[in-house]
């Protein structure tokens, strides 16, 4: 309690091992925002020079084509890539199903024609402006996907300007909180035609903190509008702030204790965006200068690494498997070293809860989602299946990405789906292994050999008749298996061919790479 009285009044050092904690590194090619839960890593974002984030941008686009088959179109947004929109999200949606919709008693129901898919070509022709928002980034060939749907968000409120629903997250399950800011909501002053939704943040809020946000909502749509009207399409007419300061306007919540920050002018910087929400809050940020990078000051990078690797351990001694493919996520659960245990239906329920819980962090913080698949050690009582069901979907309430989980099937595995927007933090900090080509194999030595061999009969037949010394360059790997393992079938080779082959090997060519050489005029014959 001490400690928590100190950070309040900004007094002492602060200790990322205490309750929630932000961690801001900002370097010159690079920013990272680090979200602690008890010094546990539970989230990590990089952001890069040069990354251009356009997830929840806004643009005006022009339709360039339709495929009434697929029931899309694709729409022009001025990127590489033309941006992918669905038929059903051209048309005005209905609230998310993690909002409870709320009819304002000053606003009448308006009865509007229903909008179909079939409507959409005649309302958005080849060629007709649209305004459109990005739902989710590029990831790998595939280009942004948009919607008509356009929301800009706030600390506490989302702002739709183009419907006029209003909406509560369910995420905020307190009836009495509920009334009171169904009250709040009905003396905002929200424009005609417009709608708001209260976010998760809003419990507890005071009035006057909405009103606050109503207004800077409106203030940048008002400039969204005056970019729409004066600039021809296609164009960016609203771009989502960068890390820091998404990282403040998302994150900075009553739950957040403390933010600590490795730079003087980012730490202002955040200081300021935080005052304009709350002035507590700017309490709560602190600048630590280190002689060294502070996520290594603060023992976070050791954290960082394990994000990246394919086998986590658990607590308990059993570990969990994360394999990432581009169709679906799969994750296998193991007892590891927890073994021996008196009672063994209890070990593994134990093993699995834990797994449940690892598997939703590491869902967070390596942003990965998708179709995931989880096999989970087999449980005889369906009242032990339903406990891992629990651990899974109460450790999922922290994520903000939509997800999705069905009980464990009769075999053992849980599916879910987790929403995905951007590339994952693999898919960000790497690329394929120019060696093996992304695989995470390569052929062994015994295959290399097989195709050499067989590469050499068909040579050696096409030129019978010209005959003539013929050299072969390979990896060393395996020139050391032609000189013990496959001596005497080259030998034996050699035999049915007028002239010899000479092998050399040399250590800059590729496993499964090789050639094939005339020795008197060097012209290669083959080259694989």
């Amino acid at each position: 309690m001490i400690q928590r009285i100190k950070r309040f009044l900004g007094i002492g050092r602060p200790n990322p091992k205490e309750g929630h904690t932000i961690i801001v590194n900002v370097e010159k090619l690079e920013r990272r925002v680090a979200l602690l839960d008890d010094g546990v890593l539970e989230e990590y974002t990089v952001e890069r020079e040069g990354d251009q984030n356009i997830v929840g941008g806004i643009f005006k686009g022009r339709v360039r084509n339709i495929e009434p088959g697929l029931k899309a179109m694709f729409v022009d947004i001025g990127l590489e890539k033309n941006a992918f929109l669905h038929f059903w999200d051209a048309i005005p949606a209905a609230l998310d199903s993690g909002l409870e919709e709320i009819q304002r008693g000053d606003r009448p129901k308006k009865q509007q024609k229903k909008v179909t898919s079939k409507d959409i070509p005649s309302i958005y022709p080849v060629g007709s402006e649209i305004m459109i928002q990005v739902s989710k980034g590029p990831i790998g060939t595939k280009g942004p996907r948009v919607t008509t749907n356009i929301s800009l968000a706030g600390r506490y409120l989302v702002l739709m300007p183009y419907t006029e629903q209003f909406g509560i997250s369910r995420k905020i399950d307190d009836p009495k909180e509920r009334a009171r800011l169904r009250k709040i909501m009905q003396r905002l002053s929200v424009p005609d035609g417009m709608g708001i939704i209260m976010r998760t943040v809003a419990q507890g809020t005071r009035a006057r903190h909405f009103v606050r946000d109503l207004a800077m909502l409106l203030e940048q749509w008002r400039e969204v509008e005056g970019r729409r009207d004066t600039s021809p399409a296609p164009v960016c007419v609203f771009q989502e702030p960068g890390l820091i300061e998404r990282t403040a306007r998302d994150f900075l919540t009553d739950e957040v204790d403390q933010v600590i920050c490795d730079d003087a002018e980012t730490t202002e910087f955040i200081r300021e965006v935080a005052g304009r929400i709350s002035r507590r809050a700017r309490r709560r940020i602190h600048h630590l200068a280190t002689p060294q990078p502070i996520f290594e000051a603060l023992n976070l990078q050791k954290q960082i690494d394990e994000a990246f690797s394919r086998q986590v351990w658990l607590k308990c001694g059993g570990y969990i498997v994360i394999d990432e493919t581009e169709a679906l996520i799969s994750i296998d659960v193991n007892t590891g070293r927890n073994r021996g245990a008196k009672d063994v239906e209890k070990m593994i329920v134990q093993t699995n809860i834990e797994a449940a819980e690892e598997v939703a962090r590491q869902l967070r913080l390596r942003n990965i989602g998708g179709l995931v698949v989880v096999d989970f050690i087999d449980m005889r009582h369906r009242k032990d299946q339903q406990a891992v069901y629990k651990a899974m979907k109460d450790r999922l309430r922290k994520d903000k990405a939509k997800t999705q989980v069905l009980q464990i099937s009769a075999i053992g595995l849980m599916e879910m789906t987790r929403q995905r927007l951007n590339e994952s933090l693999r898919d960000t900090m790497f690329e394929p292994c120019p060696y093996c080509q992304g695989r995470g194999r390569v052929k062994t030595t015994m295959t290399m050999s097989v195709e050499i061999q067989r590469k050499l009969v068909s040579v050696i037949n096409n030129r019978r008749e010209q005959g003539g010394d013929l050299m072969v360059v390979v990896n060393p790997d395996v020139l050391n298996r032609f000189k013990t393992a496959d001596s005497k079938i080259l030998m034996d080779l050699e035999r049915q061919h007028s002239g010899r082959l000479i092998f050399r090997s040399d250590p800059a060519l590729h496993r499964e790479r090789f050639m094939v050489v005339d020795a008197a005029t060097e012209k290669v014959i083959e080259q694989v």
